[in-house]
């Protein structure tokens, strides 16, 4: 993976640089740069899993769908758009192929019989396992090179992290994470 160059730390900080952000973009410093930030990271690990792991070829949108039913399975294709902010039809398609690869099923509600849930099957935890711990790996080996301090404040900076993450949620109608 090739080093993108990254912002100067002072440079935002300057209080014309500052007004020159919000006037130019809208938005303060800090939520341009956490954006870039959040979007490199994202872009990254997409990328260097698919190098690092190359037989990782589940699409981000069904690894999300296995994520959510690894914490409220089973589900009912509407609870599961609801979640993830899609059309009940794109969730319908993306679990018909994950049916069609054995990472889901589909059950009758027990609590409604005219209804259906999906539930998450051994292959399908078994795939959501090894995405999570290669992408932990690759992480945690990327944490490694960096030096303590820089370890230091990213630690320092989740529980930040998370209650952004918590208002960003709230904003959006959702519920705080559950952890």
């Amino acid at each position: 993976m090739s080093a993108q160059p990254r912002p100067e730390a002072s440079t935002p900080g300057s209080a014309a640089q500052a007004g020159a952000d919000r006037a130019g973009s809208g938005q303060a410093p800090e939520a341009r740069l956490l954006t870039e930030a959040v979007t490199r990271l994202r872009r990254a690990l997409r990328s260097s899993i698919r190098t690092d792991y190359p037989w990782e070829t589940l699409p981000m949108a069904q690894v999300e769908l296995l994520q959510v039913l690894g914490e409220h399975s089973p589900a009912r294709i509407s609870d599961l758009a609801a979640r993830r902010r899609l059309a009940p039809s794109t969730v319908s398609g993306l679990i018909g192929q994950m049916i069609s690869a054995g990472l889901v099923a589909r059950d009758v509600d027990a609590a409604d019989r005219r209804a259906s849930v999906v539930t998450l099957t051994d292959a399908g935890r078994e795939k959501l396992a090894a995405w999570t711990t290669a992408h932990e790996r690759r992480i945690d080996a990327a944490l490694g090179a960096l030096d303590d301090d820089a370890r230091e404040a990213i630690g320092n900076a989740l529980p930040a992290l998370f209650q952004l993450a918590e208002n960003l949620g709230a904003e959006a109608g959702e519920g705080p994470p559950e952890r």
